[in-house]
């Protein structure tokens, strides 16, 4: 999918809309380890289906190595590997409390100087005819301000995390502790099960918990 040169604010008006998607599911097969899960995204999931990171790792997300470190994404399933949460009419069950990058295609996001924008994949849907729409009417997520924020801050994190491990592996020190920081990561920030109120507050701890 090639992206367009074009960079979107939160209140820009984007050629993104899908009209709820008309009864396709493309979008949501196919997909490969590409549906990458960040905390954010595992704490929406925890507290509306009422379970924990290891219930969804039985049959609706599986980990894969991302430059390094270890990350969820969602499952792809079946012949058709669809993912998991689709119903038996192709329509998504967790659609209120979907993952951000399914919220945000055909949307990409843009983190350059460390301000994060949005671009539009070309393309990328099967169908033509989307119509406009705003940016942040597309995400559709309370506080859109330090959902944003949050980004930043995880895009970062990721980033630093990557360049830890990169260059321990120049270094040809022992895979262990390369795996020993990817165990301390998915701990810190999916295995232990987060509170259902104030997910920026818990993330900052964990974030500052992560860093020492």
């Amino acid at each position: 999918m090639k992206r367009s040169d074009l960079l979107y604010d939160a209140n820009d008006m984007v050629k993104a809309g899908c009209n709820d998607c008309r009864g396709c599911s493309a979008c949501c097969t196919g997909m490969g380890e590409s549906v990458i899960l960040d905390p954010y995204d595992i704490w929406q999931m925890e507290i509306n289906l009422h379970c924990t990171f290891a219930e969804l790792m039985r049959d609706k997300i599986d980990l894969h190595v991302e430059e390094g470190i270890i990350l969820p994404h969602l499952k792809m399933q079946g012949d058709m590997e669809k993912c998991g949460f689709l119903d038996e009419n192709g329509r998504c069950g967790i659609h209120s409390f979907r993952p951000g990058l399914c919220r945000l295609f055909p949307l990409g996001r843009s983190y350059e100087a460390g301000n994060l924008q949005y671009f539009l994949l070309q393309d990328a849907c099967p169908h033509a005819g989307y119509t406009k729409v705003k940016v942040k009417k597309r995400l559709h997520i309370p506080d859109l301000r330090k959902y944003e924020e949050f980004l930043t801050y995880w895009h970062e994190l990721r980033k630093s995390m990557q360049d830890e491990i990169l260059q321990i592996m120049a270094s040809s020190k022992e895979e262990a502790h390369i795996k020993e920081i990817n165990m301390r990561f998915l701990h810190i920030f999916y295995e232990q099960q987060y509170e259902a109120d104030d997910f920026y507050g818990q993330f900052a701890k964990r974030r500052r918990q992560m860093c020492l």
